[in-house]
């Protein structure tokens, strides 16, 4: 990677968060899946459906800025899928594992909320308006995800974990 200018440096970060989007589309199935309380199956289904539109929003900036999608692996959602993969296979209690996909669950939103802030300034910076209106979507929508967890943790879900 060769990173000139902040517009090289943006388009490498919209190419790895695209990644990360697409990582998540396959891993979020699984987590809902296995997910044993109804209201983290039901958070996790409605998000899956709100990653596409993340997805869907990359495309049209990189295809805008006449950038091919992908390419990129994102090495840091790998992580974070992998640790949700392994909370996900664990033995033990089911609400505990829920508490733990949860936790997860928050990691990925983190880093998607770290990644798109960022990308929304760099857009900024680049005079690019229409795509801070998509990346304030996303970076909006990530938000609202990471709230619902943390509501559903703390009156849910860490509640049966700790019984």
């Amino acid at each position: 990677m060769k990173l000139e200018n902040l517009s090289d440096l943006y388009i490498a970060e919209l190419q790895d968060v695209y990644n990360a989007e697409r990582q998540l589309l396959k891993a979020l199935p699984k987590l809902a899946k296995s997910a044993q309380t109804i209201e983290l199956k039901n958070a996790i289904t409605e998000h899956l459906e709100v990653t596409q539109n993340h997805v869907t929003r990359l495309e049209k900036i990189l295809t805008d800025l006449n950038e091919r999608p992908g390419g990129e692996v994102c090495e840091a959602m790998q992580g974070l899928v992998a640790e949700g993969e392994e909370v996900r296979k664990a033995d033990g209690e089911d609400a505990v594992r829920d508490a733990g996909l949860i936790m997860a669950a928050q990691k990925v939103e983190h880093y998607e909320i770290a990644a798109y802030g960022s990308l929304k300034q760099f857009a900024h910076l680049l005079n690019r308006p229409a795509d801070v209106d998509l990346l304030e979507q996303t970076l909006q929508e990530e938000k609202q995800a990471d709230q619902k967890l943390t509501q559903l943790a703390e009156e849910v879900v860490n509640r049966r974990a700790v019984a």
